[in-house]
């Protein structure tokens, strides 16, 4: 079944941040500290996340993935944060799917619309960070036709050493 993709609201803040954190103790288990993985607040990360919604300017697209009126995933996109990069250059934030619906769909139809969000905003190339030796999105983002561009970053969580690695991929606008 093909979820709903729809634009984030103040009231998908709470299932938005379980679902993130949710999705880090899930991926990220052995690749960053249990430590800091234990720590994340589900409280704290839906005020982040209302407070971020009220503050927008619209520059930032939020949507989620729903499933039987349950968010079961949420992307984010907006222009790129890095320097160096071509004018125009947009950034995917953030791409969680919950735990039970990986390698359902849910991922690849948000990422589509997210890619769509991205040309109707002019943005190309697309860029996201990934962690270096998180293999499974790593194979997820190539085979959505994102490529490495060479770009690294010494990410550190709680003193550990975590590199993230960069992708891209260029966007023809939507006519």
């Amino acid at each position: 079944m093909t979820p709903l993709i729809r634009a984030m609201t103040a009231d998908d803040c709470d299932a938005v941040a379980a679902l993130r954190i949710d999705g880090w103790r899930w991926a990220y288990t052995g690749l960053i500290p249990q430590s800091y993985l234990d720590a994340m607040s589900v409280e704290e990360d839906a005020a982040r996340r209302r407070a971020q919604l009220a503050d927008g300017d619209g520059r930032v697209v939020n949507l989620v993935a729903e499933r039987a009126g349950l968010v079961v995933g949420w992307g984010c996109l907006g222009p790129s944060r890095d320097e160096g990069v071509p004018d125009g250059a947009g950034e995917l934030y953030a791409l969680y799917v919950s735990p039970g619906h990986v390698a359902t769909g849910v991922g690849r139809s948000l990422l589509d619309s997210l890619l769509g969000h991205a040309a109707a905003h002019g943005h190309s190339p697309l860029l996201l960070w990934v962690l270096e030796e998180n293999h499974r999105a790593r194979r997820f983002y190539e085979m959505a036709g994102f490529l490495l561009d060479g770009a690294e970053e010494p990410f550190e969580v709680d003193g550990v050493a975590v590199p993230e690695v960069r992708y891209a991929r260029g966007l023809t606008r939507a006519v």
